[in-house]
């Protein structure tokens, strides 16, 4: 059985579609690919350390804005502000992934950072609670609320280019780069934190001194959004024949509804881990077992250096070993590894930092390729589209809450239920990706 895409030209088995993997590289000069990763990887960095500050600060932001609240009652207020912003996740992908599959990557990616920006600067110079009253929390949520609708679109959006850009068989490389960025970005967001809590001391920290971050990240914003401004188009008329008609963009995204679904999962799993690992556990630390913030954050700076520097070598080894296959095993070991959360259900900096160090080799699989593997399963006149909307739902149901579950079922006296939930995701994604491969096919990689 065979069909057509809608929106694509080239016939498309149900196993075995022509792979898509573009001209664009042709034209492109090796200065400008490099440039073009910069500002890519960048503008990944920035994203990922705005939203990772938010989440390591929330026990310090936390009091500022719910000032009538125990300590973890204003942890948990501000996680769940944390994980309102994922809601608009699966908006700003429907919204701005349509377009970008409509006039193309570059202007989207341009409003992506400068929004990020923007909201950044707001929270870094806001009055809190004690000065303006309800309203500080609720400028607080409008601003997660837009920085949702940035990050919905700046992964799927910036592996597609990556894909697009980079030359035929490096799709894995590709999303090594841009992983590697993400991860500076967490890196930075960690070491940020940790260098301002040597210096200035906790209570200060916990005073003034969160507002630091996020005015650093404001500062990174415009040096991103200049680089970006340079970026080739990757997505022509020739690569869809209805560039600008909504209707068929959304036609072809739901006509692969197997792989939009697997998206779904692939992306809730690894978003799902990832929270987990860097944000619940250190709030965890933090808020319910009193741990030593400055400690937590050097702890948490090590993880994110295991991630930046293996990323460059996951990505190339999915390109010499097949994706799927580098994919599957970073999956698969997922399930015994999230148990290792129950080694750590009281005060002790040692088992905080067993945790966290002897999952981070397939918490770095996982979070390297899973964009990448989404992006993968779609045509890319449609990608941008199925991928901002997968990506979205994903991380808004599962990535998004993650950290709050974490620390919620602490206070609970229940940790043990979140390995199993986490185990579970990771079996459902398994079987949806092998079930949508099977049936419909991949694009980028094999």
């Amino acid at each position: 059985m065979s069909n057509t895409i809608p929106g694509t030209s080239q016939a498309t088995g149900p196993a075995d579609p022509q792979p898509d993997q573009q001209s664009t590289q042709d034209t492109v000069d090796r200065r400008t690919l490099r440039r073009s990763m910069l500002g890519l990887g960048l503008g990944n960095t920035l994203e990922w350390y705005d939203w990772q500050v938010f989440g390591l600060l929330a026990a310090s932001i936390g009091p500022h804005f719910f000032r009538d609240s125990s300590p973890l009652d204003a942890t948990l207020n501000t996680l769940s502000i944390f994980a309102v912003g994922f809601v608009a996740r699966p908006v700003g992908g429907i919204l701005l992934g349509g377009v970008a599959d409509k006039i193309g990557r570059k202007n989207v990616m341009l409003w992506s950072v400068g929004l990020m920006a923007v909201t950044t600067l707001v929270i870094g110079v806001m009055p809190d609670a004690g000065t303006i009253g309800a309203a500080a929390p609720i400028i607080l949520l409008i601003c997660r609320l837009l920085q949702g609708l940035s990050t919905g679109i700046e992964a799927p959006l910036s592996t597609a280019y990556g894909v697009e850009i980079m030359p035929k068989g490096k799709s894995g490389t590709a999303a090594g780069i841009i992983s590697f960025f993400v991860n500076f970005g967490i890196l930075l967001a960690s070491l940020v934190n940790f260098l301002l809590g040597l210096a200035l001391g906790s209570g200060v920290m916990g005073d003034w001194g969160w507002r630091i971050p996020f005015l650093v990240g404001a500062a990174m914003g415009l040096v991103v959004f200049w680089l970006r401004r340079a970026l080739p188009e990757t997505l022509h008329q020739s690569d869809a024949e209805y560039v600008g008609v909504t209707s068929v963009v959304w036609k072809g995204v739901f006509a692969r509804w197997r792989s939009l679904l697997a998206i779904i999962f692939v992306v809730g799993a690894a978003q799902a881990f990832n929270y987990g690992w860097n944000v619940g556990l250190p709030n965890l630390a933090r808020a319910s077992f009193g741990e030593d913030p400055t400690s937590v954050f050097g702890i948490t700076t090590v993880l994110s250096l295991i991630m930046v520097v293996g990323s460059l070598v996951v990505g190339p080894l999915a390109d010499r070993f097949r994706l799927s296959r580098v994919f599957l095993i970073g999956r698969f070991l997922m399930i015994p590894a999230v148990f290792l959360m129950l080694l750590y259900t009281a005060k002790g900096l040692g088992g905080f930092a067993a945790v966290l160090i002897i999952g981070s080799p397939v918490l770095l699989i996982n979070m390297t390729l899973y964009v990448l593997v989404s992006a993968s399963m779609f045509p890319k006149g449609i990608r941008s589209s199925a991928c901002g909307l997968g990506y979205g739902i994903g991380v808004a149901a599962f990535g998004g809450t993650a950290s709050y579950l974490v620390v919620w079922m602490s206070g609970k006296g229940l940790s043990q239920l979140f390995p199993v939930y986490m185990a579970v995701l990771a079996a459902l994604s398994i079987g949806l990706y092998l079930w949508a491969r099977k049936t419909e096919g991949v694009f980028v990689g094999e």
